[in-house]
């Protein structure tokens, strides 16, 4: 697999932080953990649950060493999750978060968790177009 880094991009490794000092392409040539830095989440970002749940497993996937109580952490989240949101495509996708979640394939799993994001924000947030019709 090939990545390409932009000058001052990071990019975490197997736990570790690498920062590409010049634009430069890395090739990996075995199975590693990883993550760019644009699908890092800040804590001040978790502002819902399911970022909530992205931060952890983010959490998991960049120090891959210490992992016990984020992933007790996730599990005790995805157990509330499944409760607060009854819409299906929501609990379909926390069921395949949580199955890479236990097979550790935590990118597998971050990236599933940021498809639902749009309808959390639907279900949290409603558009302002129904808005309108109740008030019509």
């Amino acid at each position: 697999m090939n990545i390409s880094l932009r000058r001052g991009e990071k990019l975490y490794l197997n736990g570790a932080v690498i920062r590409a000092d010049r634009k430069v392409c890395i090739e990996l040539l075995n199975d590693v953990t990883f993550l760019l830095e644009n699908h890092v989440m800040q804590a001040k970002d978790a502002t819902s649950p399911l970022r909530q749940l992205y931060f952890v497993v983010q959490l998991m996937l960049m120090s891959p060493n210490d992992t016990t109580a984020a992933l007790d952490m996730c599990r005790s989240m995805l157990a509330s999750l499944n409760t607060a949101f009854p819409d299906p495509r929501i609990l379909n996708g926390l069921a395949v978060a949580a199955k890479h979640v236990d097979d550790k394939r935590m990118f597998d799993a971050l990236k599933t968790i940021r498809t639902l994001f749009p309808f959390e924000s639907e279900i949290m947030a409603p558009s302002s177009a129904q808005g309108s019709d109740k008030a019509a």
